[in-house]
């Protein structure tokens, strides 16, 4: 059987980034494939906005090659690379229109207007904004802005759009919805996304795959499920939602091996009478040190017996805050498939939740 690999729309090799005595970024590899919607994920700090700028243009790597498509576009100017931008601030003119806000970049490459008008047209049509060409960005929505800046960058028809924490500056409502919005116009438009961003959740919910930037460097790539799931590091696992970190005698104690394992809080079941657990579980017997109730779940930190600490997610399907919170203070044990611990690449250390 032959596979097909399929193209790269973005190939890293060597990448490094120095500003005076600080590397920003430490030498990465990574590739994007056409028509995919890749994450770049990492805290402030961690390289991949700088990453992000290195891909447009705006900065010059230390060291180390940007391919576009095949080509080598490390030397080119911004404006010679297939892709285009979108900014958290979006950048829209405001005293012009919707549709003049859209046709800009194809008024400056001296587009037909005929041709540059209809391009506009469904451009604007394929961001759900037919009807609004007249209006001024300050009489658009937050979500609205959002995609005009959207549409003006896909207008150009680029081989990757590059969008750096684009979602931020909006409501925790309304980014909910344009992160359902954004998936949707990329899988109907079918160009690469790159998108850059510190918010785990979002990540997780839009992306095909994720890197995870850490300090410079990428710990880890994979699927939405790879990297939540099976995560490589004990920073993978502490930064892409919450995880439990067993290492050390409480690995020994609880698990009979040595190393360190990563669980997920969801995973973990409360169990407070003398419920057995089955063949293929483990447990960890503890007290309940704290109670956190969030309205759809609770969080129980529990100190355990062999040492550490974790911390177990329960929904509350029946359950109200006066049922869980006056469980501080009580006896449990905490009992888990042994088919949701991965072992990680860390170093021993006492447990912890992340």
């Amino acid at each position: 059987m032959f596979w097909v690999m399929p193209d790269q729309a973005v190939s890293l090799r060597g990448l490094r980034k120095n500003f005076g005595p600080v590397e920003a970024v430490a030498g990465i590899d990574l590739d994007v494939a056409d028509g995919e919607f890749f994450a770049m994920l990492g805290p402030s700090g961690s390289g991949k906005t700088t990453v992000l700028r290195m891909i447009a243009g705006f900065e010059s790597p230390t060291a180390g090659t940007v391919e576009l498509g095949g080509r080598d576009v490390t030397r080119l100017a911004p404006f010679e690379r297939d892709v285009n931008t979108v900014f958290q601030d979006y950048a829209l003119f405001p005293h012009m229109s919707v549709l003049d806000n859209v046709e800009y970049g194809l008024r400056v490459k001296k587009v037909p207007r005929a041709e540059r008008r209809e391009r506009a047209l469904a451009t604007l049509r394929s961001v759900r904004l037919e009807g609004f060409e007249k209006r001024r960005p300050a009489q658009l929505s937050g979500g609205q802005r959002q995609r005009v800046a959207l549409a003006r960058a896909l207008v150009n028809r680029p081989r990757v759009l590059l969008l750096d924490e684009p979602l931020g500056a909006l409501d925790l409502k309304l980014r909910e919805e344009m992160q359902v919005e954004l998936k949707a116009i990329q899988r109907e438009v079918g160009i690469t996304f790159l998108f850059v961003t510190h918010d785990q959740e979002e990540a997780l919910t839009m992306s095909d795959r994720i890197a995870v930037f850490n300090q410079g460097g990428i710990e880890q790539v994979g699927t939405p499920a790879e990297v939540y799931e099976r995560p490589a590091t004990a920073f993978v696992a502490s930064f892409v939602g919450t995880s439990n970190l067993i290492s050390g005698e409480a690995a020994r104690a609880v698990l009979g091996r040595e190393g360190t394992f990563s669980v997920r809080p969801e995973k973990l079941r409360v169990v407070l009478g003398e419920e057995p657990s089955g063949p293929d579980e483990h447990e960890a017997a503890g007290v309940i040190r704290e109670v956190v109730y969030a309205g759809p779940a609770t969080r129980f930190v529990v100190d355990l017996d062999a040492g550490g600490r974790l911390i177990a997610l329960q929904q509350n399907l029946q359950a109200s805050s006066m049922d869980v919170t006056g469980l501080r203070g009580a006896r449990v044990r905490l009992v888990w498939n042994r088919r949701h611990e991965f072992p990680i690449d860390a170093p021993a250390e006492p447990v912890a939740a992340g």
